[in-house]
């Protein structure tokens, strides 16, 4: 069902390969999405992600939402002066309509259980016309995660919000297409396309990769140039690019 043990979704052990062309594929999809103009972007990834840095080289604003959690100053600006650091648990500090677009990466809507709520704010701070970038886990991982801990009774059952509990003792919400659509229309937002962050298996990106490490740029327009929206039958993570309407 999963071609990736839920113990390497982390990065780590064997899948080396796997994840050097999973950043790949993600920074790539983030290039492609940015906006052309420069532009004022929120990023909800925590602090986690790569994506503030990638965008601000590309000559946009970047406001960046650290988890209140971790230890920092309230607000932090980057050496570039393009990232600024807010440490809050909601969006409360920013007016509506006030950013030009959004990313929420680092599995943060399925890390968050009421995701409506978060989307429900994003819907408010983006301008009109302003676009989102979210990423969820997928229904694969999380039926995948309850089989390797023998969970099958679970398996069966087709409630709307399906929470997976992990070895590790956290919950994580998984989402099929169709409920990414439903998440994001239940906010006001359209939705441009929603489709697997990645289709090639572990196995297919190894052995490229093992043959000809100049394949990299390759694998990672073959992903990106084949994906069929809709398609939640592969996949451990989902992303979706949306749009409030003008």
């Amino acid at each position: 069902m999963l071609p990736i043990p839920a113990n390497e979704l982390n990065g780590s052990g064997t899948l080396g390969p796997y994840w050097t062309f999973y950043h790949a594929v993600v920074a790539e999809q983030l290039r492609r999405w940015l906006p052309a103009r420069p532009s004022l972007l929120l990023d909800l990834s925590g602090g986690r992600g790569r994506w503030p840095a990638q965008a601000a080289r590309a000559g946009h604003r970047v406001v960046e939402v650290v988890d209140f959690r971790r230890p920092a100053d309230p607000w932090l600006r980057d050496a570039s002066e393009r990232i600024q650091k807010v440490r809050a648990d909601d969006l409360g500090f920013l007016p509506d309509g006030s950013v030009d677009g959004v990313i929420a990466e680092e599995r943060v809507l399925s890390v968050e259980i009421m995701a409506e709520s978060v989307v429900e704010d994003v819907a408010r701070v983006l301008r009109p016309g302003g676009r989102a970038l979210l990423c969820v886990d997928s229904l694969v991982l999380g039926m995948a995660i309850l089989a390797e801990q023998n969970y099958w009774a679970h398996l069966c059952q087709t409630g709307e919000v399906m929470l997976i509990p992990w070895p590790d003792g956290s919950i994580t919400r998984c989402f099929t297409t169709q409920q990414v659509r439903e998440l994001v229309t239940g906010a006001g937002l359209e939705v441009e396309w929603v489709r697997p962050r990645t289709v090639l298996s572990p196995s297919t990106v190894d052995h490229v990769l093992s043959t000809e490490s100049r394949s990299l740029s390759w694998l990672v327009r073959t992903e990106l140039e084949t994906q069929a929206d809709g398609d939640d039958t592969v996949g451990i993570h989902l992303v979706a690019s949306v749009r409030k309407p003008s």
